[in-house]
Formats: C-alpha cells, structure tokens, sequence
C-alpha cells in the first residue's frame, strides 16, 4: 500500500451514527479531480479495481497515468491496459489449500537451497483457509450420521490436517477453520467478508475496500454483498499471498439489468439457473458481470449471492452487486459490529460505490433479466446451463434417456429388481437427493421453505423412496441452528434428510457409496438413474460415478424428487404419493406460502444465532486438537506418505529464467471435444479401483478402501499425475465408443491408459500436446488440472477456447495456452492424433498474443500449417514463462536473481 501525502488521500466524512471515522482513504472523486476527467459513470466494480491499482502504484504519475486507462475506458468500455490488482486477502478450501501450503512449504526449501531465507517465504495479506471438501457421505439415515461422517472423516483425512494444522503454526497471518464448521464461501459471506477493511500503517489507519482472490473457482459468491473477489488457480493464490501483483487487462463489464419481482413459488435458485443459461449463451468469459435495475430492491443479499455464486458456471470472473440498505441489514443480520456497518455505509457513499438507481453506471453490454417471469426449474442432466422449466423436466428426461438409449434403438425405461426389497429401479429414478452447497444453504429463505415442504410431507405421512440416498450438509452451523427453532429439522429427518456434515459433500463428488442392492441393481441393468442437488455443478462424473444423470435445482425440489423416486415424476402434473388415506398428493400441496417463509425466518433466524457460532469457528474439536501438528520453519516431509509429497515443480529452478525452445515432433497425448471441464482433466471424486492412480496406491500398501478421494490426495502428485484426464467420462476421439482416460500410443498403435502413454512417451523423448474445441477447462478453479497436464509433459495446449482460470493456470504452469483461428478446428484440419506437430517462433521470446507457426506432419509425411494464437494475456504471464511457471519466478523473486 502507497501512504504518502497525495491530493487524493483523505479522512472519511463523520459516520451516520455520529462516530468520527479517522480512516484514510484514496478518494476516488479527489483523484477524478486531480485528473480532470470524470470516473463517476464507471461500474462500480470497475471503481474498485482502480481504487486498488491507485492506492498501490509506485508514484503520483502511475496513479494518474492509471486512473486515465479508467477514464478512457468509458468512451471505448473495454481496455487492453494492463493493471496489478493485489487483493486484500486470499481464501483457501482444504481440497485446493494442501497444495498451496505444499508449494509454500517447498518454496521454503528451495530457498533454503539457494542460500536464502527460508521465513522470506510467508503470507503479506491475511490467508484463511476452510476445511470444507473432504467430509463424505457415507451414513445417512438416523441421527447418528453426523457423528459417523464426522470420524470417518477426521480418520481418512488426519495426515492432511495434521499438515495443515503445522501451516497455521509456521506462517504469520494463516488461519485455519477445523472441518466441520462449513464452508468456506458460507463461512466468507456470514463472517470473514467485512465489505470494508481496516488496516493500520506507520501510525494511521487506512480505509480500503475488502477484496480477495480465493481458490475454489465459487469465490464470487461474496460479490453479493459487494465484496469483489473471484477465483484463481492456487498458483495465482500463492503468488497473491506473497505480495505478488495480480495482472489483468481492465475487463469488459456485461451489466445485467433486473426486473420486476419474483412470484410464489420460485426462489433465488430458479433465477440463478435462469441468469446461468442466459449468460452462457450470450458469453461472457473473461468479463466482469454487474448487476443493476430496480429488481435488486427485491432481492435479499442471500439471493444475490446465490447469483453471484454461479459465476464461473455462466464463464465471468466475477458477478457483482453493488452495495445498498440490503448491504447494511445482512451485516447487522449476520451479527456484525455496528461501527463496521456504519463505516461501511461512509465509504461507499463517499466513493461513489452506493447503488443508485437514478445513475446507472457505463457498461459494455447491457443484458436484460425479468425476475418475474421466471418459474420453477431445473438444470441438467450434465451442464448448469441445461435449464428447463420444471414442467418440462420430465420431457428433458425423455430427451437425456433416448440419447443415452440410440445404441439400443429404444428408449424404454429397463427395470432391475433391488435385492432384499419389493421394488426395482428404471431409468430416470433418483438414487441421490442431496441438500447441499453453500449455493443454497446459504439463503434462509430456501431452506425454511425445504423444511416447510418436508413438514407438510410429513403430515400427510410421505418420506423418501427407501431407493434414494438422502443428505443435509449445510454450508454453516448457523443453519442448523434455526432449522432446530422453527422444529423444520425434525421435519426434515422425519422425510429422510437427516444432518450428515457441515461441508461440500455431494456438490464435490463426496457423495459416498450407494448401498450395495442399489448398486448392484443399477450395475446388473445397465440404468441411467439420477442425482437431484441443490449444488452448483453437475458435470459429467462429478456427483457419483453411477448417476449418469444429475440436475440442479432449489432445496424445496431436492426433497420434492426425494419423496416422488424418479425424475420421470412430472411434479408439477402428478402426485408425488398418497398419503394414509390413500389420496394423491401433489407438490402444490406442499409448497409453503411466501408469507409463511419470511413470517418463521423473521422469528427464527437472529443475528445471536452468527455471533454465537462464529465466536468459536476456530476451536475445533478434541480430536482435531490431538492431531500431531509439528512445528518448525520447513516441514518435515514423509518420504512414505500417500497424502503428503513434497511437489517436484521447482526442483530445478536456480532463480535464473528458462530459454524458451521450439516444440518438435510432438504427439497429441489426447483429443479433446468442446466442454471439457476441469473435472473432466482432473477429477475430485473417487479413485477407481484399477485406475493407475488405484495401482499406485496399491503398490503403497493402501487397500482400497482407504484410496479416499482424488481432492483428499491432492498434496501427492504421485497419485494426481496418474489422475490427469482420469474421468471415467472422459472422451477422447482418438479411442472413439471407449469413455474413460484412455488414448492411443503412436507409431506403436496401442490402446493404453493415458498416463501409461505419456510414460512411453517421456521414455521416448516425445513431447506432448493437448488438442480440443470450444471452452477447455471450464468449471473448477483447480490447479491440478494444469500441474497434472505439466507433469505428464503436455507443453502446450490448442483449443477452440479456452475458460478463464484453466488458461491462467496453464500459463501459471508453463504451459502453453494457443487458440486456433476462427473458424479452424481440429476437425477442419482432420486431426486422428496419428499426426505429430511441430511448433514454431518461441525461440525469439514469449510476448502477449503472439503468433505461433503449426506445421501438422500427417502419418503419410504430409505437412500443413496453420497460425495458431498465443494467450498469453499480459507481461506479467510472459515473465512467468520465461522462468517456466510461477513458482519459479517467485523462487526468483525471493533469491534476488
């Protein structure tokens, strides 16, 4: 941060509560002053980012020279500028977070190898991470599940936290949240996210907007309570972390103006599904997203961070809302300071950040969102954006099943019987109904109306199907909290959504095992049965690897599908049951009344509820305390350990950067098609038995059943090198009718598993390629799907297009990110992965955008070529590729080469 006396520096006006506010702060109307050029008209997520750029440029000039990029963006609404954004803080999940303490902890020793100090290594911004994806389904009926799921978790997961636990002990400013105590962007939004922070410097204490790059790719969520943050590889969190800028060019801002309010019966869930599909096509990958109009009167800060949350489905970087009196209220709701709100309030009305309806910032595009002619819906069977209209869920299924089916030339539904029971399962039924993600457990007002939809269930004597596995994992303790006063928690055991953890559990792929006769049915019939949650991804392979299809939708429809058994139920025509009586039961029987939710959340929800449960949210339990922690500066690696390795990715470097070379006779390790996802590359959930991963393990002495999960094992790159384009839905068309991570060997022509043949490759001296179509790498912030690609010798990397975070990543990897021009895709070149390729103009140094020279050699010594475009994006991304990745070039940083 700058603090030297510029015009623009000054004290914030007296606070609306009377309290002088002795805060510094980079005025932004001052600056507009001192420029003589106006800034009021940028959106105000944009304001944000250059208070940021301002507050940290070296010298008066560069904050000029930077505020007038700013203004200039209004005549034109986008830039190539470059700017350095530092934020405020990171945040990290477990899943994501062992790897970066992993880096870090390496880091320390390559310094330490170098000659240098390895305590120079540590956190210059406040990090929390959330232990929030490891806990598992697997008991789920009865109160007893929470306990289960809670040991099984803590005995499964003790070598990780164990080393998380030495992290929060040997890095300053490094919070660690036990698991158990929710999710990180719940835990964010209820209590870390203060919209405005505090920070004193050489006597005075600044004022500065809070923002925050997290790990986990839902971080926007907290733009819903205008705190700007978005996701990042956890090699980008590293660098943050460690004080290193940020870069990006200023973004294009889509506004999206909402309308109108929303009617009975459609909650922030529908809406969210609907602005997901909306903006999905209209594309807005890489751009900003703010939202305006006269619907956010309407909108509880709940529900615009349901919205905001699904930013990296709809492909932007972030999706902000202003702040405004709902701001106020949540922050007084959630049990916040009251002198934090009134400062809040201040800084935003004097930097220009408070929404005002009548002065509707400057946007790019401007897309238009009716809140009230939305309906109930779902999304799926395989994308967020797949939404249908609940009423035409049942069709869509129809649709899914005769896709699945062409093979077969029929579509009709197989039945195999359950053994042990009086039923049998079809396609289409639901073996998963799952109540999760910090999408939706976040906002009240959908899960009172669950609980209302089980009470009413239960008064007319209807439970689950005994074939579903029900769960409830609220993403905060403060849920279960208000569900137990309003007696909705015993409504919901009542139906079979018994509490089984505070964590991601379903969402992530942490669904458990189906029990066995439901296993064995589907297995024996070949089904095509279904995941209903109220999470926000349901990508291929993802949920469980026995649900080929899964949807999203809101809590009250998860229990909803949970009580009728099958998607083929048309909820909105037929009955879900019968009740005692014998008499038809419909959903609209059970959907609670607008004014019945807001009536129990008004008597239910309290802000004593937040304080009571955050005041202890760093405590853990006693078997968390029991943990073995270790201290010192460096960590003391395990050379035997199957969760924790010490990663090899800065081994070799020396502080000096790396020549950059032509890429030569490259083979094409795999041949991608559009929408290939980072679960699709690097996948959380299980570890399949006979999978290289498995044989790993195995030669570890580990038995499979204590293989855990691909997320658990991230701190291993042993396990998560042979896990790369693992998915057993993945489809390489090299190996067309086979799905799974397999791929053909040339010139030997064989079949082998993908990690098998980038082995024989390596042995070889080949390098290797990835070839894809449109959005490679969209979904999940994980790095690992980038690391795992590096390790196996992928260079580079051509798509049609690439995600945001994934290309960011690659780079961050040193791995090359290049898109094929308009019009030209691997099938237009007639690409069968027989081909090798050669890549040229990268001896003469990396430089933003660059051309890079394709000669495609075919099998028969043909040649063609085509120019290809390098993303690289900014002169931050080109300095990290001359040291080969990020890393790297903080080992660099760090050793003053």
């Amino acid at each position: 941060m700058t603090h030297d006396a510029r015009p623009w520096t000054c004290k914030l006006p007296r606070g609306s509560g009377g309290g002088e506010h002795h805060c510094r702060h980079t005025s932004l109307p001052r600056l507009a002053a001192a420029l003589g050029r106006p800034l009021d008209r940028l959106p105000l997520s944009l304001k944000i980012l250059l208070e940021n750029a301002v507050r940290h440029a070296p010298s008066a000039s560069d904050a000029l020279a930077t505020a007038a990029a700013f203004a200039d963006w209004l005549t034109v609404h986008g830039s190539n500028r470059e700017i350095a954004f530092r934020p405020a803080r990171v945040l990290l999940q477990d899943f994501t977070g062992v790897p970066v303490v992993a880096d870090l902890a390496a880091l320390r020793d390559a310094v330490a190898r170098l000659g240098g100090d390895p305590a120079r290594v540590n956190p210059v911004v406040p990090v929390d991470l959330v232990i929030d994806h490891s806990v598992q389904v697997d008991a789920y009926r009865g109160e007893g599940a929470f306990d289960i799921n809670a040991r099984l978790d803590m005995q499964r997961n003790a070598e990780r936290y164990a080393f998380l636990r030495w992290a929060a002990g040997a890095f300053d400013r490094f919070r660690v949240v036990p698991p158990g105590a929710g999710i990180c962007h719940q835990v964010n939004l209820e209590r870390f996210a203060s919209v405005v922070r505090r920070e004193t410097v050489d006597g005075d204490e600044w004022a500065f907007p809070d923002t925050l790059v997290g790990t986990d790719s839902h971080t926007p969520m907290v733009n819903g309570l205008a705190v700007l943050g978005w996701g990042v590889g956890g090699i980008e969190a590293e660098a943050a972390l460690l004080g290193q800028p940020l870069s990006l060019c200023i973004p294009e801002v889509v506004g999206v103006r909402l309308a109108g309010e929303l009617p009975p019966g459609v909650f922030a869930t529908d809406l969210v599904l609907e602005v997901t599909r909306v903006l999905r096509a209209h594309g807005v990958i890489g751009k900003f997203v703010e939202f305006f109009g006269p619907g956010l009167d309407r909108l509880t800060i709940p529900d615009r961070a349901t919205v905001a949350n699904m930013a990296p489905e709809y492909g932007a970087t972030c999706a902000f809302f202003p702040a405004d009196a709902a701001t106020l209220d949540y922050l007084l709701f959630t049990g916040r300071d009251p002198v934090q709100v009134d400062l809040v309030r201040a800084y935003a009305r004097a930097q220009g950040l408070w929404r005002e309806e009548s002065a509707a910032p400057e946007f790019t595009e401007v897309v238009e969102v009716s809140l009230s002619s939305l309906q109930p819906s779902v999304a799926g069977p395989k994308r967020p954006q797949d939404r249908r209209a609940l009423r035409d869920a049942a069709a869509g299924l129809r649709e899914a099943l005769a896709e699945r089916h062409a093979d077969r030339g029929t579509c009709t539904a197989p039945r195999a019987p359950v053994a042990g029971t009086a039923h049998a399962l079809g396609d289409g039924d639901v073996a998963i109904a799952a109540i999760t993600s910090c999408t939706n457990t976040s906002n009240p007002a959908v899960m009172i109306a669950a609980g209302l939809v089980a009470r009413a269930a239960r008064a007319r004597s209807l439970r689950a199907k005994p074939w579903v596995k029900t769960s409830l994992a609220p993403g905060s303790q403060v849920v279960a909290r208000y569900l137990e006063a309003a007696g909705l928690l015993d409504d919901l055991r009542a139906v079979g959504f018994d509490l089984v953890g505070y964590g991601c559990t379903t969402c992530i792929g942490n669904s458990g095992p189906l029990d066995a006769p439901i296993a064995d049915a589907i297995r024996s019939g070949g089904l095509h049965v279904a995941a209903v949650l109220s999470g926000n991804r349901n990508f291929e392979g993802r949920i469980h690897p026995q649900t080929t299809l899964s949807y999203l939708m809101s809590p009250p429809l998860v229990v909803a599908y949970a009580l009728a058994g099958s998607m083929r139920v048309d909820l909105c025509r037929d009955p879900l049951g019968r009740d005692a009586q014998g008499h038809d039961v419909y959903l609209r029987d059970l959907l609670p009344s607008p004014e019945e939710i807001q009536r129990i959340l008004a008597a239910t929800v309290k802000p004593e509820m937040f304080q009571e449960v955050y005041a202890h949210i760093l405590d853990g339990t006693d078997a968390w305390h029991r943990l073995p922690a270790g201290d010192g500066v460096r960590f003391a690696w395990n050379p035997a350990s199957t969760y924790v390795r010490r990663p090899p990715f800065i081994d070799a470097a020396d502080g000096r950067p790396v020549p950059p070379r032509n890429i030569r006779g490259a083979r094409i390790l795999a041949l991608l098609g559009d929408m290939v996802t980072t679960d699709h590359i690097s996948p959380a959930g299980t570890i399949a038995d006979g999978s290289p991963a498995a044989m790993h393990l195995r030669q570890c002495g580990v038995d499979a059943a204590d293989f855990n999960s691909y997320g658990s094992r991230r701190g291993n790159h042993e396990v998560m090198v042979r896990g790369t384009y693992a998915n057993i839905r993945l489809r390489n068309e090299m190996t067309p009718g086979v799905e799974g991570g397999v791929t053909r060997h040339y010139p030997s022509g064989r079949t082998l598993p993908i990690f098998d043949a980038a082995e024989a490759y390596a042995a070889e001296g080949v390098p290797l390629v990835i070839v894809a179509g449109r959005d490679y790498g969209a979904g999940s912030s994980r790095d690992w799907a980038a690391k795992g690609a590096a390790l196996l010798g992928v260079r580079a990397v051509l798509a049609e297009s690439f995600e945001r975070i994934h290309r960011s990543n690659l780079v961050g990897m040193g791995v090359l990110p290049l898109e094929f021009p308009v019009g030209v895709t691997r099938k237009t070149l007639g690409l069968d992965g027989s081909d090798r390729l050669d890549l040229a103009g990268l001896e003469d140094g990396f430089a933003v955008g660059m051309p890079v020279t394709c000669t495609i050699v075919g099998a028969n010594g043909s040649r063609r070529n085509v120019t290809l475009t390098a993303r690289i994006d900014t002169r931050e991304e080109v300095e990290c590729l001359h040291h080969g990745g990020i890393l790297p070039r903080v080992v660099a940083s760090l050793v003053g080469a």
